[in-house]
């Protein structure tokens, strides 16, 4: 639906030959002027109109962007115009974002939608390392260090494990220049340089790993077990992505700790951006069972859909607490009263809807760093005329990804452009005894190992430990990195959190 209102073309040209014809009546002797015939502007990209259409219908902050104002052009010549000024669809996406990278940090824009829609269901092209890069300080030279490999992928067959560091590509050292292109490029195969840290200067051991990227769906339940201490049974998972397809692992995951009568739970979320709405509010209704029917989120839309909804649909602004799959399997509730939750800054959208949505509930406590940031959702637009994915344009595949709408919990609780605070900060000394937050690269521990340092915390406030910051050991110095990016980041979603759409009737 276009907002403007232009006059149609036909009758523009009645009008003015209605208007060169009376003026000529009046004197036989005038002579009629040669007026240049009207050519109007023609429209160079169709993925442009597409564009704007979207961002104008539906983005969170449309109201705001003054090139979406729904009366910003009078004609299509108007229109076309603005739109033939831009080279690319992506330079166009991102100058419709309301402060790009200052408030719209996630909004994206691709140009294989095939590929986006398999990263929803957790396939990507990856050798199936997942690391981050950092940067010694003082040093423009880069370094990355492995968090963990995925199950059943190429990394999970070679020689490589969390805590391993890696400083070249293909004989090539990283720099902020060129990570982008080694690792992130179009060759799926390369070589990696080992590397390890020694009086804070990092240097080749001389062992390399080679790794090759395939299409690979990775499981986002990276670790499930039960660990008992001091007569509890405490049940642990590492969950890594918000991936639909895999709900039902999931919700048996949690039968399996419910038959296994466990009394405390931990979820790793340490690395995972986030994903499904959908998922989050299952795993909501996991942990708890409750509070069926109660408030998780309340959706907060553009002015446009914030009225149609309410006015329409009211319930379709929230999601609440449920006892049922989407596929109408009963949810394993555990009917817990607390949780702790592992966090860094790499914890993401759904991830943090989860702390956010369950805190006016349980005891939702904290344990690592502050989270990303990110409360707004998303949804997929295609070129079709209600935007959705069947008759897309068969001429490309570009796709749009805007947020839509950002979530509250029952209490109002949005906004938080900072992440969200934890509270029991995981820290760790440097050689100079400087005091930093988050993980320690030179003793990250094991992953669901009792002694690795953001699980023990976990276990230590569980056995009824108190310490405010817990240092990961004192006996290991750390060293101080600066973060510069991680691969999460170039993932087809990066942290994104995303819904269902359907436009306005």
């Amino acid at each position: 639906m276009k907002y403007f209102k232009p006059l149609p073309f036909l009758l523009v040209l009645i009008l003015s030959l209605s208007l060169a014809l009376s003026c000529s009546k009046n004197d036989d002797n005038v002579l009629i002027e040669e007026k240049e015939e009207y050519v109007p502007v023609t429209l160079d990209n169709e993925i442009h109109d597409f564009i704007w259409q979207g961002m104008n219908e539906i983005y969170l902050w449309q109201s705001v962007v003054p090139n979406l104002s729904n009366n910003k052009f009078s004609t299509f010549d108007d229109y076309y115009t603005f739109l033939n000024s831009y080279n690319t669809p992506e330079s166009l996406f991102d100058a419709l974002l309301y402060k790009k990278d200052e408030v719209d940090k996630f909004s994206f824009i691709v140009d294989d939608y095939v590929a986006l829609e398999k990263s929803f269901q957790g396939t990507t092209k990856t050798n199936g390392l997942d690391y981050r890069l950092v940067r010694l300080s003082g040093s423009n030279n880069i370094f990355g260090y492995v968090r963990y490999v995925a199950n059943n992928s190429d990394a999970a067959s070679k020689d490589i494990k969390r805590g391993d560091l890696f400083l070249t590509v293909d004989n090539q050292q990283l720099t902020i220049n060129n990570y982008e292109s080694l690792l992130f490029g179009s060759k799926d195969t390369y070589t990696l340089g080992m590397a390890e840290i020694t009086n804070n200067t990092i240097t080749s051991n001389g062992k390399t790993v080679t790794l090759t990227k395939t299409e690979f769906t990775e499981n986002p339940i990276h670790i499930a077990k039960v660990i008992e201490s001091n007569g509890t049974k405490i049940g642990y998972i590492m969950y890594n992505g918000f991936t639909s397809n895999f709900n039902t692992d999931l919700n048996n995951t949690f039968g399996d700790f419910k038959t296994q009568g466990i009394n405390e739970l931990v979820l790793d979320f340490r690395y995972n951006p986030g994903g499904s709405v959908n998922t989050a509010i299952e795993l909501c209704s996991m942990i708890t069972g409750q509070f069926l029917n109660d408030v998780i989120i309340k959706q907060q839309w553009n002015s446009k859909y914030q009225n149609y909804f309410e006015a329409n649909a009211p319930e379709s602004l929230v999601d609440r607490f449920t006892d049922k799959m989407s596929d109408g399997t009963l949810i394993n509730s555990l009917n817990l009263n607390r949780v702790y939750i592992l966090t860094t800054s790499g914890t993401a959208s759904a991830s943090e809807l989860i702390i956010n949505g369950l805190a006016p509930y349980i005891d939702v406590v904290q344990i690592g760093t502050n989270t990303t940031g990110k409360y707004t959702a998303s949804v997929t637009l295609y070129d079709s005329e209600n935007f959705g994915r069947e008759e897309a344009n068969p001429n490309h595949t570009y796709a749009i990804q805007p947020l839509v709408y950002k979530s509250a919990n029952a209490n109002g609780v949005t906004d938080y452009f900072n992440g969200l605070a934890p509270d029991y900060p995981i820290t760790y000394q440097n050689s100079s005894g400087q005091l930093f937050e988050g993980e320690n690269i030179i003793n990250l521990g094991v992953l669901g190992d009792m002694n690795e340092p953001f699980l023990a915390k976990a276990i230590d406030l569980i056995n009824g430990g108190t310490t405010k910051f817990f240092e990961s050991s004192k006996d290991v110095k750390g060293v101080s990195i600066e973060h510069i990016a991680e691969s999460n980041d170039f993932k087809p979603l990066g942290k994104g959190m995303y819904s269902n759409f359907k436009k306005m009737e």
